[in-house]
């Protein structure tokens, strides 16, 4: 399952706009790992849900979050390493996804509300309803020490952000 200084699986938590999937992609090529976007574990009525226009509930995010912590029990058994992009806004989420294991970390991109609307702003072809983001921001309960994050300002380029965040794995930059 790894050692205690190098976990099996990375979880890159954050609002939506926050930059998971990108910095999630580029921290697992930078470290040789296999990423994985969390949507893709949504189940169909889910999907078909969000696409609705209707906001899951914790009770759809159940078997949402239980298929993302079934792959990280895979990939720790297997001897594999996984970075994965999920929201995990609440501790409770993010209590199913790490359930008590040291092998698996949080690492939580942190940044503004205002930082995050322009970045979304700029964004091509990206449509975000007005009162989402003030809604992820409302639902985020940020990891508590206890949970042992990794937490990393955004307001940096992706590599400094990287850069960060394998420097306080300690990991050996590959």
């Amino acid at each position: 399952m790894g050692d205690a200084t190098t976990p099996c699986a990375l979880v890159v938590m954050g609002v939506s706009g926050s930059g998971k999937s990108t910095i999630a992609d580029r921290l697992a090529a930078r470290l040789g790992w296999r990423y994985e976007d969390g949507d893709k574990f949504h189940p169909a009525g889910n999907v078909a849900k969000m696409a609705a226009g209707h906001p899951l509930t914790d009770e759809d995010r159940l078997p949402w979050l239980q298929a993302i912590a079934d792959e990280i029990d895979r990939v720790c058994h297997a001897g594999e390493r996984a970075v994965i992009a999920c929201s995990a806004l609440k501790r409770a989420y993010r209590g199913i996804l790490v359930h008590g294991r040291t092998e698996v970390r949080i690492v939580f991109l942190s940044g503004t509300q205002e930082l995050i609307a322009g970045r979304l702003a700029a964004r091509k072809g990206h449509f975000m309803p007005p009162g989402l983001l003030a809604s992820q921001f409302s639902t985020l309960e940020p990891p508590a020490a206890s949970e042992h994050p990794l937490t990393v300002s955004i307001d940096a380029s992706v590599e400094a952000i990287v850069d960060d965040i394998i420097s306080q794995l300690k990991l050996e930059r590959p």
